[in-house]
């Protein structure tokens, strides 16, 4: 038990070492804005980047703007990593700061494996559609899927953790 709430197995020691580091107390108690602020605003500017481009590019897979040509999407996928690069930095900034807390949070793992598979189904696009193997509007329909729930989940996280503590 840490702080009211159950960590499970060994990793709660672990996790309490992490989020006593220097890096993680700078980032929960430095209070200036290039602080926490920054991290979850580049945390936000990433997902919308990643998520906002990946949508652009299901809704195109399920008839929306079909005039625009699919092959021209293909061109966003650098800035959909770039997304996903500053997401996986800025987030585990975010978990170090917080991480038992994080760490006994469902909708914290209900966020991450929507978001691996969201990705998964990003790299299945690309493969399969944009390589004409396939139409694409189950995957382009599981993707908004996934980043509905992820968004959601990820939203949630402040508000579950009260329930649970």
């Amino acid at each position: 038990m840490e702080d009211g709430l159950v960590v499970c197995g060994q990793t709660g020691p672990v996790l309490a070492q992490l989020e006593q580091t220097g890096l993680a107390t700078w980032i929960r108690e430095s209070g200036v804005l290039y602080g926490y602020p920054l991290i979850l605003f580049l945390h936000t500017l990433g997902l919308g980047t990643l998520v906002g481009l990946n949508s652009a590019i299901d809704l195109r897979l399920l008839g929306v703007a079909s005039g625009i040509p699919l092959a021209s999407l293909e061109k966003t996928f650098w800035l959909m990593w770039s997304g996903f690069a500053v997401n996986a930095a800025t987030g585990s900034l975010l978990f170090m700061s917080d991480a038992t807390k994080h760490a006994s949070n469902p909708a914290f793992y209900l966020k991450l494996a929507c978001v691996a598979l969201a990705v998964v189904t990003l790299m299945r696009i690309r493969s399969q559609v944009f390589r004409g193997r396939e139409s694409g509007r189950l995957l382009a329909a599981a993707s908004l899927g996934f980043w509905f729930v992820a968004l959601s989940a990820g939203r949630l996280m402040a508000y579950i953790i009260e329930f649970l503590s």
